[in-house]
């Protein structure tokens, strides 16, 4: 059948649990995320394309409702049960089918009833920021990196700072409730951020070979976990 599965698109069983869900996520979207790349790369529209599909496959399967709506129309229409591969959401040709289109003929799959149904491009983009920002928060809380709520640690501002020759005058000049305490070359030893901001606003505003950067960090820092845990 036509379409990519969103247990497939996670590389995960159907059987999957809550917590094997959200993990799958994790990675598919530190692996897929449009910022991993430049803006101008020829890359960022494919990167675009999949990290939207595993954000509606997250959104549907992390809710237990609508799973139920979905696997009850995931059985009717045909799919198998089976394990799928983690390679069919990143490497696959096949195209993503759009959850704006209407069904057609033929036992055609209702994708237009799953995944996030947002009324723009600007919602959409929204929404997906909102559903990475929070796994986001939460791996940088399983690094060390973010309190509870969200808030950065001295080890997350040691990280950004180190993570180019600029990253700390941009943080100095744009974030004006952050004090510095030991500064070493371009790391920063100790900052505190008055104004709250958590580490996903911080992370949004950094410049973009910043984000990339600190992305590729994560990601070897969450795969490496993933394999040694296997």
């Amino acid at each position: 059948m036509s379409g990519i599965d969103y247990y497939a698109a996670l590389g995960i069983n159907s059987k999957a649990s809550q917590q094997q869900i959200r993990d799958a996520y994790k990675k598919a979207a530190l692996r897929t995320h449009p910022d991993r790349v430049p803006s101008d790369s020829p890359e960022r529209p494919e990167r675009t394309r999949k990290f939207q599909l595993i954000n509606d496959a997250y959104y549907t399967l992390s809710d237990a409702t609508r799973r139920r709506d979905y696997d009850a129309a995931r059985t009717y229409h045909g799919f198998g049960s089976g394990a799928s591969t983690a390679s069919t959401a990143f490497d696959s040709e096949e195209d993503i089918p759009d959850p704006g289109a209407s069904a057609s003929g033929g036992g055609g799959f209702p994708w237009s009833s799953f995944g996030f149904k947002a009324k723009n491009t600007e919602e959409k983009t929204k929404f997906e920021n909102e559903q990475f920002g929070d796994v986001f928060e939460e791996m940088l809380r399983e690094e060390g990196m973010a309190e509870n709520g969200g808030k950065p640690t001295g080890l997350f501002w040691s990280v950004v700072g180190g993570l180019s020759g600029g990253a700390m005058g941009f943080i100095m000049a744009n974030f004006p409730g952050l004090v510095a305490g030991a500064v070493a070359g371009n790391r920063l030893g100790s900052v505190r951020d008055a104004k709250g901001k958590s580490v996903y606003q911080v992370f949004s505003d950094l410049p973009q070979g910043d984000k990339a950067r600190l992305l590729s960090q994560l990601a070897a820092k969450v795969f490496s976990h993933a394999v040694g845990a296997s």
